[in-house]
């Protein structure tokens, strides 16, 4: 089948306007958060599980390749389609709540739905959704489902294969199956807790089953200033050994600091090394009791300063800065590469030294934000890509990336192995762990159509994209 045709098939599945072929409009799709960049070949928009059943059986009769995306906001090149033989499927028109059980606190979500309008559209009764990556009010269910995204309330929570009971998926020959369900405990296999973190390469979303949460009958949120990173590392390890296990624990670093002021002011000092955000959630006298266990720990460890705030506005205003820092980095370069490696709580001081040597050694500033509680470093390499420094930046990443592994730690905690790491899953894996993750995938898509090029290493650097593998037996007019 030649391009015109593909395009008339599947603008008859999903209607004309929503079959993107023109070079202009698959700019718009080139990318996703993170650094790298491709064109995918036609960007398809379906509505409903059954145009998604369709499209999928279509590509799959004529041996194309598929790239499932959501919101685009990924940090891995996981949405990024490789190869211009792809069909990107885009599943933002899918954004409805279908059913919500209050009772058994789950609801029935469409891919696309938006993270944060998911706990809008249960707050009337009492509810929420707990993962809450930065990104939550853009980013949908589909992609965190991929991704096995967290957020800063994961420390307490769990990340997104904790929140999800069960999946509708299409698999790659069309066909549609559900993994796990509505129950909360299933018997054999775990093949839901398999898929989520999936990264696209297993199948299709077309529902997600969530689990929501009663909301708290209160909240108290922290901000504590040190003028010495030691001791914010020492406070996190502190709250944690006091038997604590907070809804969020976050800490951001001088630069991340300067950068938040610069763009839009929140009373951080300017002069701080670190910041440290907490906040404990639950019964009230639970909270009064934990919250003054923080504050003694705090300013037992060196706090210069600790203010605290239980009114939600107000709470809303500590969280400000943390959750504009990414934005406000923006005020000191124009691009920026963001990691999520993690390492034990007891060696990110350790870590975080060897991140101040890279920052030496390669020349670019690296601003510090992330999840303390649980050791998922966000550095976030500061660089000028007009300026042609995407390379050395990646290179720079690379090195943080392998002192995460040296120091106990693992190459990604929340956004994915996508493009960036697959060259470091050895570091990780052997060949044997490799091998059987390979098996996992043949079980689900064994003509490997969905999101090639994806987590396996195939000797490409992190960064750089690789031509895509394509299908044998394709007609000589095929669409290329």
């Amino acid at each position: 089948m030649n391009r015109a045709s593909l395009v008339s098939a599947l603008e008859a599945v999903v209607g004309k306007e929503y079959v993107f072929h023109h070079p202009d409009d698959l700019l718009v799709y080139e990318s996703d958060a993170s650094v790298d960049r491709h064109t995918p070949g036609i960007v398809v928009v379906p509505a409903s599980s059954e145009e998604v059943a369709r499209v999928v059986h279509l590509a799959f009769e004529l041996g194309l390749l598929l790239v499932p995306r959501g919101a685009g906001t990924g940090l891995s090149g996981g949405a990024v389609a490789l190869g211009e033989n792809t069909i990107q499927v885009a599943l933002t028109r899918m954004h409805r709540v279908l059913e919500v059980d209050t009772v058994n606190q789950m609801a029935v979500v469409e891919p696309g739905l938006v993270n944060l309008d998911l706990t809008t559209a249960v707050s009337r009764y009492g509810l929420y959704y707990a993962p809450d990556p930065s990104s939550q009010r853009a980013c949908t269910i589909g992609g965190n489902v991929a991704e096995n995204a967290g957020g800063p309330h994961c420390l307490r929570y769990g990340t997104t294969t904790n929140h999800v009971l069960g999946v509708e998926v299409v698999l790659e020959d069309g066909s549609v199956v559900w993994l796990g369900g509505h129950s909360r405990d299933l018997p054999g296999y775990d093949l839901t807790g398999a898929f989520v973190g999936g990264e696209g390469t297993l199948g299709i979303a077309t529902r997600v089953v969530v689990r929501l949460l009663p909301a708290p009958e209160a909240i108290r949120t922290f901000l504590a200033i040190f003028d010495r990173m030691e001791d914010a590392s020492a406070a996190v390890s502190g709250i944690i050994a006091a038997g604590i296990v907070p809804a969020a624990l976050e800490m951001m670093d001088n630069l991340a600091i300067r950068a938040v002021e610069n763009a839009r002011p929140v009373g951080y000092p300017t002069d701080a090394e670190a910041v440290l955000l907490v906040e404990v959630d639950g019964l009230r006298e639970e909270v009064e009791g934990e919250g003054e266990e923080v504050g003694r720990v705090c300013q037992s460890l060196g706090a210069r300063q600790l203010r605290f705030a239980d009114d939600p506005k107000e709470r809303e205003l500590l969280w400000a800065g943390r959750k504009g820092a990414l934005g406000a980095l923006g005020t000191i370069a124009p691009n920026y590469y963001l990691l999520d490696g993690v390492v034990p709580r007891t060696r990110l001081l350790e870590v975080l030294q060897r991140v101040k040597e890279v920052e030496r050694q390669h020349g670019f500033p690296i601003a510090n934000v992330f999840h303390a509680g649980d050791g998922n470093l966000h550095p976030c390499v500061l660089f000028d890509e007009r300026k042609g420094e995407a390379h050395r930046a990646i290179e720079a990443a690379g090195a943080i990336l392998k002192a995460c592994v040296e120091a106990g730690g693992v190459l990604t905690g929340e956004h994915g192995v996508g493009i960036e790491k697959r060259a470091f899953m050895p570091l990780m894996f052997t060949p044997q762990d490799l091998a059987a993750m390979e098996r996992l995938r043949d079980a689900f898509a064994p003509g490997h159509r969905f999101n090639p090029g994806k987590v396996f290493p195939e000797g490409a650097t992190c960064g750089e994209p690789q031509p895509t593998p394509t299908s044998s037996g394709l007609p000589a007019d095929a669409w290329v």
